[in-house]
């Protein structure tokens, strides 16, 4: 998987690309962590149009985003759901937990 940060005034945008499981655990802490510290950033967006998979550790690993960030009054959102993604999503309600889009 990669993930890329876009920013838009207050706004961040984390877009992930292949597969979203345990090996990418480094790669996306290592994308949203910076973020965490950014006072200019008050929402991030996670970008799943590029996702063709995701596994339960993916779902923690969102859950934990969402901990994070919530800890430092930023709000989190699940843009670009589709397909396969969007099943697990909706199987673990994770629209009870986030905006989804």
């Amino acid at each position: 998987m990669q993930a890329t940060v876009t920013k838009d005034s207050t706004k961040a945008t984390l877009k992930l690309n292949g597969r979203f499981d345990f090996n990418t655990h480094r790669d996306f802490r290592a994308a949203y962590e910076p973020l965490l510290a950014d006072a200019s950033v008050k929402s991030i967006a996670v970008d799943f149009a590029g996702v063709d998979y995701l596994d339960s550790s993916a779902l923690g690993m969102l859950l934990m985003l969402r901990d994070k960030m919530s800890g430092v009054s930023k709000d989190v959102s699940l843009i670009g759901v589709q397909g396969n993604v969007k099943q697990v999503l909706d199987i673990a309600n994770f629209g009870k937990l986030f905006r989804i889009a």
